[in-house]
């Protein structure tokens, strides 16, 4: 059995049912999403570029890059459709800015019907949540889009190969897991699997909710 929620028969559906969009994608909704747009503007996300949000949920980040970029450059990818349209109903300052279609259930990271027009992606505590394979293949399929920029993502680290086989305190509490979530990678984890799918990475030094780690990946080796 899986000791992962998000995989549970039934959770999305009653979680929406419940009024729960925002609860199932973790906590600090206003301050994560504000922090996510944050460290895109300073990537230098401006309004005429093109976002994918992975693994968006209920657009925690969607309601603030809706508004900010041009209509129909922001996509968004999810596990869960449902939590997408949820967090369309109930968090779109201006729905009619984002079309239903941007909103794409993918759940392997192949981004099928996302334009080559991306230049901008994000995933932010998602691969917390998955094995690290998740992370090679998104690496891998993002080289499909030929316009990226960047590719920013988080993970938790553990500072070391002997910390990373037992059960890690990260700096804002959450404890963390090596063979289960939420994960936690090595340092040099990263830069192996960046290394070895053709990518740049660079670790920031910003703070982020429950003691995540930022990366830049840019495309091509250094």
């Amino acid at each position: 059995m899986s000791s992962n929620p998000y995989e549970a028969a039934g959770f999305y559906d009653q979680a929406i049912a419940a009024g729960r969009h925002r609860d199932i994608v973790g906590g600090r909704w206003d301050e994560t999403g504000r922090v996510q747009m944050e460290i895109l503007r300073e990537a230098g996300l401006r309004p005429e570029h093109h976002l994918l949000d992975i693994g968006a949920g209920s657009l925690r980040l969607g309601c603030k890059a809706v508004p900010y970029l041009e209509p129909g450059h922001y996509w968004a990818t999810d596990a869960a459709r449902a939590l997408l349209l949820a967090g369309h109903r109930n968090e779109l300052s201006e729905p009619a800015r984002l079309d239903p279609a941007h909103l794409i259930e993918d759940a392997r990271f192949a981004f099928p019907g996302v334009p080559d027009t991306i230049t901008h992606a994000i995933a932010f505590a998602v691969f917390p949540h998955l094995p690290m394979a998740y992370l090679r293949r998104a690496l891998t399929n993002l080289h499909r889009f030929t316009r990226l920029e960047q590719f920013l993502f988080t993970v938790f680290l553990a500072p070391d190969a002997e910390a990373a086989a037992r059960a890690y305190r990260q700096p804002d509490g959450v404890v963390t897991h090596d063979i289960r979530p939420p994960y936690h990678l090595l340092p040099e984890d990263v830069l192996h699997l960046a290394r070895t799918t053709g990518w740049t990475v660079t670790r920031q030094d910003k703070m982020l909710p429950r003691g995540q780690v930022l990366f830049v990946a840019k495309p091509g080796l250094q």
